[in-house]
C-alpha cells in the first residue's frame, strides 16, 4: 500500500501530501496530460470550472482504463493557464478527488498545446501488484 505522508515541519494541507512512498512491487501508472477535452477532442466549455470538470473525468476513466482509481494516485502535476481562476477549479477538483491526498504540482504557464484549453492535469499512481 502506497504511504502518502505530510510530516511536522511543513505546511499542513487538507488537498495535499509532502511524500509519497510507493512499496515495492507495486504497478506504477503514469497518465499523460489531460485537457477539458470530450472524446472527439472538443474543448469543453471556454471557463475553467467546466475544463476541470472533463479534465478529472478523464483522468477517472484513464486510471480506470488500468485498474486504478483517484484513491491510488501519488502525484498530479497542474498546469493552468495564466490568469484563470483558480478559486473556480479547486473546488470542482477537490469534489472528484474524493477525499484522496496525492502530492500536488501546480504551475502556470503562458499556454498549453490545445487551443482553447486552460487547465492541463498528469497523474502518476501506484496499485498493489
Amino acid at each position: 500500500m502506497t504511504s502518502l505522508l505530510s510530516p511536522e515541519g511543513l505546511v499542513q494541507s487538507p488537498a495535499f501530501s509532502h511524500v509519497a512512498v510507493v512499496p515495492p512491487g507495486a504497478t506504477t501508472i503514469y497518465v499523460g496530460g489531460q485537457n477539458g477535452v470530450d472524446g472527439t477532442g472538443t474543448v469543453v466549455g471556454d471557463d475553467i470550472a467546466a475544463q476541470t470538470r472533463q479534465v478529472m473525468t478523464n483522468l477517472h476513466v484513464a486510471l480506470a482504463a488500468a485498474g486504478a482509481s483517484v484513491q491510488d494516485l501519488v502525484m498530479m502535476t497542474i498546469l493552468l493557464v495564466d490568469g484563470v481562476d483558480v478559486g473556480a477549479a479547486y473546488p470542482v477538483a477537490a469534489a472528484e478527488l474524493a477525499g484522496a491526498r496525492p502530492t500536488v504540482v501546480v504551475a502556470r504557464v503562458a499556454g498549453l498545446a490545445v487551443p482553447g484549453a486552460l487547465v492541463e492535469v498528469s497523474a502518476v499512481a501506484a496499485v498493489a501488484a
